[in-house]
């Protein structure tokens, strides 16, 4: 079946509702989601928001400016950092009259708290930033913008999950799907189309992020001629549970939160003596990494604690109720009695799509590819340089999906329906049949292998070594990806039909990861090579494009936007 529509967005969660909701006050506008719409991973954001209001202390959107360029270790372009900063009090403002429901100081005003790296006067302290909804932030906004979208009459179809797009005249021009429900391939003819589909955490062995996140539309925009870019940082929460990977919110440190090791020592004090625990991301996942290399992990063991205790129970049911409930689910403890224990796990992706300030996808030469955008983890603007910071990521989303929506709407103006070429599914239809036809690999040994090889070579700390051999095995498991099949023919929710098509991408991606991480002989953000540990601003203050060509991924640079930040060293 063909479905025609002036804009197509794939992706549910904030940056694609932000975007739908502008673009559809005067164009048709469907949204394509794989999951049911509220369960996008957008709603998993728990800490919060940032915004410079002041509304507990002063507060200035320059110091967010500042603090976002220095967490990116200086790989930000400081004029898409600019803007967020700028541009979130008027955001969050936004989000409140939109209906979301904001905690509140005692005088009506949103109430805020303190977050990883963001601090005042350039530094000098921690800053309470981060606008919040106890810490289930995410959640409710979500469920507040799509609440927008149903009053709005915006198409939604659901449980699509989008598998190659299609170009025509120069143009993205559409794209096709397979229906989860039927087993069915669809085409969608439009004049614009929109990647909000979020992160690929799903490449590592342990992660944060949702089953869902495996970034199959990147790669087949990719594929399309699109460039990635700054896809060697990929950061590391300090404090996801171990064994499991799922999120404890930064917020816990936030409210008080303390790690501490083996016996006891509040460790972060020896690496950032300013803000300790609250120190940028990066910084907190090495120095727990280092705590357990040196043998000061509990019990000698692969974690350390992250000590809520002294917060008391009730703080623990008013500002962190979702994380208190994940710790009685998942580990049988109370945080208000025992310690959590943590360890860090693979959260963000800064690297994506490369992508102007309105959402344009840019070509290698940095000019728009027409009728294509993206907004959100999926794009990398670059606004979150090598590092991003805590809150920062829920702000991206709807500042800048907002101003996608506003480009699309101005560029309808010009772009036409470019047409479809003849059996643009074609391609599709041949993996998947080939899928349901057997072959000799199976494509659960092949992911599992790939999320270990990515985790053991090209996680927190790398070597080169260590990732000239993740890129040969990575390699070789996309030869032999291409001889998988499943035993269950049938096509209607058939989930190993769908992880085998997933499992193209996540090969693909994770060659870009390592291939960029193996080019850039230097340490930043969440890039760490033991054998060059010194950040080179001399060779590398720039970024990293890689390109698809006929023999292979290649990997190019284009320079860091500059401004009034310059490089210094990263002291917290």
């Amino acid at each position: 079946m063909t479905f025609k529509h002036d804009v197509v967005i794939v992706g549910s969660g904030l940056a694609g509702l932000r975007a739908a909701l502008v673009a559809g006050e005067s164009a048709d506008v469907a949204i394509i989601s794989k999951v049911l719409p509220t369960r996008a991973h957008s709603g998993a954001a728990q800490g919060g928001i940032a915004a410079a209001l002041g509304n507990e202390e002063p507060d200035s959107p320059e110091w967010h400016w500042f603090d976002t360029v220095k967490g990116g270790d200086y790989l930000t372009d400081q004029d898409l950092a600019q803007i967020l900063a700028e541009d979130a009090p008027r955001a969050i403002y936004e989000l409140e009259h939109l209906g979301v429901p904001f905690n509140r100081r005692p005088d009506g005003k949103i109430a805020q708290r303190a977050f990883g790296g963001h601090t005042s006067e350039f530094g000098k302290a921690a800053v309470k930033r981060a606008c919040h909804a106890a810490d289930r932030t995410g959640r409710v906004i979500l469920d507040t913008l799509y609440g927008q979208a149903l009053g709005r009459g915006l198409k939604i179809y659901e449980e699509f999950q989008v598998l190659d797009l299609i170009t025509n005249k120069g143009q993205v021009s559409g794209l096709v799907a397979y229906e989860l429900a039927t087993g069915e391939l669809h085409l969608f003819e439009c004049r614009a189309v929109m990647l909000a589909t979020g992160g690929f955490g799903q490449v590592f062995a342990t992660t944060s992020n949702c089953f869902g996140n495996t970034g199959e539309a990147v790669y087949a925009a990719h594929r399309a001629g699109a460039p990635l870019q700054d896809m060697e940082f990929i950061q590391f929460h300090p404090t996801g549970i171990h064994g499991l990977g799922v999120l404890i919110t930064e917020a816990a440190r936030g409210e008080g939160g303390i790690l501490r090791n083996q016996s006891g020592e509040r460790f972060m004090e020896r690496y950032a003596p300013t803000i300790k625990d609250l120190a940028a991301r990066d910084v907190v996942s090495r120095a727990i990494y280092n705590e357990i290399k040196e043998g000061r992990g509990i019990d000698g063991s692969d974690y350390v604690h992250l000590d809520l205790t002294h917060l008391g129970a009730a703080k623990l049911a008013e500002k962190l109720q979702d994380i208190s409930s994940f710790c009685k689910v998942y580990l049988g403890l109370d945080p208000a009695d025992r310690p959590i224990p943590v360890k860090p796990t693979c959260h963000y992706a800064m690297g994506g799509l490369p992508t102007g300030p309105e959402g344009q996808v840019l070509d290698v030469e940095l000019s728009p590819i027409g009728g294509l955008y993206a907004a959100g983890e999926c794009a990398c603007l670059s606004v979150h340089g090598a590092n991003r910071l805590g809150c920062n990521s829920l702000l991206d989303l709807v500042v800048f999906g907002r101003r996608a929506g506003h480009k699309i709407l101005q560029d309808l103006d010009h772009l036409g329906f470019a047409g479809l070429p003849n059996d643009p599914q074609e391609g599709v239809q041949a993996r998947v049949e080939a899928v349901l036809g057997g072959g000799s690999e199976k494509s659960a040994e092949l992911r599992t292998r790939l999320k270990q090889v990515m985790m053991d070579k090209c996680g927190i700390y790398r070597t080169g070594a260590g990732l000239s051999e993740a890129l040969n095995e990575v390699r070789e498991l996309k030869e032999r990806n291409r001889h998988t099949g499943v035993s269950h023919q049938g096509k209607v929710f058939n989930q190993s039909l769908i992880e085998a098509l997933e499992l193209d991408g996540l090969m693909g991606l994770a060659e870009t990861m390592v291939l960029g991480a193996l080019n850039r002989t230097e340490s930043r953000g969440a890039h760490s090579r033991e054998d060059y540990p010194d950040r080179d601003d001399d060779n590398w203050l720039k970024h990293t494009l890689v390109t698809q060509e006929a023999d292979g991924p290649q990997v190019g640079y284009r320079p860091v936007n500059l401004m009034r930040f310059e490089p210094k060293p990263r002291v917290y």
